[in-house]
């Protein structure tokens, strides 16, 4: 498949000048066959049919979008996990020292100012895009947005499959690590939830991404925009949590480094998934 693992850079540039880079994975040893993909892509398009059906019948278009693109949204902070920011958060962002109730007492101000950095990145950039799609009219444009937004759902779903290679654009770069020297852990847990939560500043491997930054421009909508964000930037927030249970940091990498392939998948059919069952939708 087309999801990648990237390696650590710097966003804030190298004091030497040059980043080291590694180049991206792009071949994981429990890739699928390509018929295995392409059944899995066409049960993905018929679930987002059927749901379309059998959750949102008699629904108003604006209603059911809602209830469909939220869950899309969490689901995608969740996927966005497997990601050089995601691993990182793990690493960086852990209770010092052995594990107790004290440590972890003591971790719960670097957690709740990762929190906030977060809900701050969200509304900014949801505050932005729903007002720019506001001050720009693109909210009257839904009956040519809707289509465009479900087929470009389709197609990325597709790239992530693995069956196509569309562009996707982001910024590859990684909170320095260094950071942790030069600052307090909770001042940490504070920038990098906000550049965390700014979404384009580090690198986010998952498409749905761009769907809620689609949702949040096309919607014309200030309130909504900045609550589509705070969905994706709590399921991006959530996974930091398992550093507050009795097990190491290198234990949470390793089952994310296992599960990579199986995220890509699930990333994959919810983007088809969801751009079919917003198709069927218009068809209704």
């Amino acid at each position: 498949m087309s999801h990648t693992l990237h390696s650590h850079g710097d966003p804030m540039g190298s004091r030497g000048g040059t980043v080291d880079r590694i180049p991206d994975v792009t071949d994981f040893p429990e890739t699928s066959s390509g018929v295995v993909r392409a059944l899995f892509m066409s049960a993905s398009a018929a679930t987002g049919v059927a749901a379309t059906f059998f959750l949102f019948d008699g629904m108003p278009l604006h209603t059911a979008l809602m209830w469909l693109l939220f869950p899309l949204a969490f689901a995608g902070g969740l996927l966005s996990t497997w990601s050089p920011c995601g691993y990182s958060s793990v690493c960086l962002l852990r209770p010092n020292g052995a594990y107790s109730l004290r440590s972890v007492v003591a971790w719960i101000p670097t957690l709740g100012a990762h929190a906030v950095g977060y809900a701050a990145g969200g509304i900014l950039l949801g505050g932005t895009l729903g007002f720019a799609g506001y001050y720009l009219g693109i909210g009257t444009l839904h009956s040519y947005a809707i289509p465009a937004f479900a087929a470009a759902l389709v197609l990325y779903g597709a790239h992530q499959f693995g069956f196509l290679c569309v562009p996707y654009p982001q910024r590859r770069c990684q909170v320095p690590h260094d950071a942790r020297q030069r600052f307090p852990k909770w001042v940490i847990g504070l920038l990098y939830g906000f550049s965390l939560g700014l979404n384009y500043l580090t690198y986010v491997q998952t498409p749905l991404l761009y769907a809620v930054t689609g949702a949040a421009l096309f919607s014309g909508s200030v309130i909504f925009a900045i609550a589509i964000f705070l969905v994706f930037n709590l399921g991006r927030f959530l996974p930091l949590m398992a550093n507050g249970l009795p097990v190491s940091d290198v234990r949470i990498t390793a089952w994310l480094a296992r599960n990579q392939e199986r995220a890509a998948t699930v990333d994959a059919a919810l983007l088809v998934g969801a751009g079919f069952a917003i198709g069927a939708l218009l068809l209704v």
